[in-house]
């Protein structure tokens, strides 16, 4: 007890300035989230998917991981959601059962926080508490990032945890998260910046070479093992928690469908296991991820002559198609018997059998002949066999190889074609294109079909088997989850319109830092040296963080083949307003030599704060919702010609 002194004491600083502009947040992005107690935007989109987690139905959504989806998911669970919504349309009155203030409350706490973060951020990087503060007050003030922390949607929850990762690595580092798969450019910028540190740190010769061994081990495990871990374990929960079968099952294999509730294996109980002779059976092609695609044939045969003048069999189309349909069944035939029956017992095909596929509906062989595939003319034609009488036999014979074998007389438990992956045109309905090929390549993904659905034949007629064919042994299975947000069916007076002058001060901050950085760069190559080193690496870090968030968040989007709407340049806003009060006080300190010019300055500044804060309050109501503003006054915000205001339906 001799060395514990009393009395022990705690000293506590609180910032106040971070206090007031985290409450200030909290104020702007938590004031009336209940209204308008309505769809709004997005809502349509990830409501679904919260459906989906309440009532546990697996799905897949292709925009990122599962943890942002997580996330919205948490509130709904809290808030007593029981999964119980139609989200088919834009402004759709919520029910008395939708907890709107918890769908709403964790996009809006993480957007409230991301300005305590931008403070923090910008103390990090070593600028004033004055700059920080000038950052927070323009985050608070734009009014694009506050309508999409308002809401339930996932950029402000994203923008949390890339300016989390950022502050943490420099603080830190060792902190990484994601929430989106944009994320991941911001995540490859901590990666570059912790590579030039651990470069630094081993030319360090003050430091041991123990200790750079475990500053390099300790940035390995936070950057690259713990998000790999992370990463895997969102999925992990993710595939637990979703059990039972949903809306994308067919994105999946067979085996993933038949482990789902109420999924393939429902579809599938009962069906033989053994495939036999005079089998009917629908062949999924397992290189058709993610879309599900089916063999199939119809009544509608090649054209005589493509577009470019090659010519074709004109027999019956064979294509790939991306739904369940009566058209996918096949028969399994044996080649030296006239019956598409099932025997008693059975006689299972076995690997390395030759048979025959005949298609159920219209009794057309399967074939593949030396004729130029329509889309694919390196490439044979893969038809159902039509007999003109003009010297072109039939091709029809199958080997059967099952590459998942445990002997070489395997018997045929779930051909040589394949899927090629293009499209045919208007007269080949837009399906996918199945081609032959001459020689046998062994394995390839594109050549394997797995067997789904199969039953044993019973129906040696024609018109018997085709009722046979139609009879409901399978379930239908809805599709196309995804509703894309369109703001022309917008119900309430929101519209997601940044602040004008946030964003062109914004703009010019980034030109101005571009040609102080080149300027500088090139007179420090001539040895001319106009601000001190700690002062030049400052200004390049800044960029590093600012300049780069704002490029990887925003120059990728020219690589991709998809709509874009406003929120997703919000990421890059974000960084882009952080370097604003960055360059503000390097002009001011390294720049403005006298008292006169800095006073100059300094009302400008002053100037243009007022009018970030005359155009947030001018927006507001578009922000907010609220008031209700007549065609008159909304017609008066209408700024520019480009802007679409739509009024609010009565």
């Amino acid at each position: 007890m001799q060395c514990v002194k009393l009395p022990i004491s705690l000293t506590v600083e609180i910032n106040l300035v971070l206090v007031t502009v985290t409450a200030l947040a909290l104020t702007t992005r938590l004031y009336g989230i209940h209204f308008p107690k309505a769809v709004v935007f997005d809502e349509v989109y990830y409501g679904q998917f919260l459906s989906l987690y309440m009532k546990q139905v697996f799905f897949i959504d292709e925009s990122g991981p599962p943890f942002g989806h997580m996330i919205l998911a948490l509130g709904a669970y809290l808030g007593g959601f029981d999964g119980n919504f139609v989200w088919n349309r834009i402004g759709a009155e919520y029910t008395s059962n939708i907890p709107v203030w918890s769908l709403r409350v964790i996009p809006a706490l993480a957007g409230s926080f991301c300005i305590p973060l931008a403070y923090l951020l910008v103390v990090e990087l070593g600028y004033s508490h004055f700059s920080a503060l000038g950052a927070c007050v323009l985050l608070l003030m734009e009014n694009s990032l506050i309508v999409q922390s308002r809401f339930m949607l996932l950029e402000s929850v994203l923008i949390f945890f890339l300016l989390l990762a950022v502050l943490s690595y420099l603080r830190f580092h060792k902190a990484q998260n994601k929430v989106k798969y944009m994320g991941m450019f911001t995540y490859f910028l901590l990666l570059g910046l912790a590579a030039v540190h651990t470069w630094q740190l081993i030319g360090d010769r003050t430091l041991s070479h123990g200790k750079v061994v475990v500053q390099v081990l300790v940035r390995f495990l936070a950057l690259v093992v713990l998000p790999v871990i992370m990463y895997l374990g969102f999925f992990y929960i993710h595939l637990t928690l979703l059990y039972r079968s949903g809306p994308h099952d067919q994105m999946m294999s067979s085996a993933f469908q038949a482990s789902l509730e109420g999924g393939l294996a429902r579809i599938t109980q009962g069906q033989p296991l053994d495939v036999a002779f005079g089998s009917q059976v629908t062949l999924r092609t397992v290189s058709s991820k993610p879309v599900p695609c089916w063999l199939h044939s119809h009544k509608a045969n090649y054209p005589i002559r493509y577009e470019n003048g090659r010519g074709s069999s004109h027999q019956q189309q064979v294509t790939c198609y991306p739904f369940k349909d009566v058209n996918n069944w096949w028969i399994i035939k044996d080649p030296g018997r006239h019956s598409v029956v099932v025997s008693s017992p059975p006689r299972p095909v076995r690997h390395g059998d030759i048979i025959q596929l005949l298609h159920g509906m219209t009794s057309r062989y399967l074939n593949t002949h030396d004729v130029a595939a329509p889309m694919s003319p390196h490439s044979q034609e893969v038809t159902g066999y039509i007999d003109f009488n003009v010297s072109m036999p039939a091709q029809n014979l199958w080997r059967v190889d099952i590459v998942n074998r445990e002997s070489d007389r395997e018997i045929w438990k779930t051909i040589l074609s394949e899927l090629s992956g293009a499209s045919l045109p208007e007269w080949g309905f837009k399906q996918l294109e199945v081609v032959g090929d001459k020689i046998y390549k062994g394995y390839q993904q594109s050549g394997m079909w797995n067997v789904e659905e199969h039953r044993y034949g019973r129906s040696q007629e024609q018109k018997e088997r085709e009722l046979e064919l139609k009879s409901p042994t399978q379930s239908d299975i809805k599709r196309n989850l995804t509703f894309m947000a369109k703001f022309f069916e917008l119900q309430a007076q929101i519209q997601l319109i940044g602040n004008i002058v946030n964003w062109s001060i914004a703009n010019l901050a980034l030109v101005v830092y571009c040609l102080m950085f080149l300027t500088y760069l090139l007179r420090r190559r001539r040895k001319v040296e106009d601000v001190p080193q700690d002062s030049w690496e400052q200004l390049v870090l800044a960029g590093v963080v600012c300049f780069g968030g704002w490029a990887v968040n925003y120059l990728p989007f020219f690589l991709m083949e998809k709509t874009l709407f406003l929120y997703h340049y919000l990421p890059a806003l974000t960084f882009k307003i952080l370097q604003i009060p960055m360059v503000v006080e390097h002009l001011y300190i390294h720049v403005l030599r006298s008292p006169a010019q800095r006073k100059a300055f300094g009302g400008v500044i002053l100037a243009v704060l007022c009018s970030v804060y005359v155009s947030y309050h001018n927006l507001s109501p578009l922000t907010y919702g609220q008031p209700a503003l007549s065609s008159d006054e909304l017609a008066a915000l209408r700024w520019r010609e480009s802007w679409d205001i739509l009024l609010r339906k009565r």
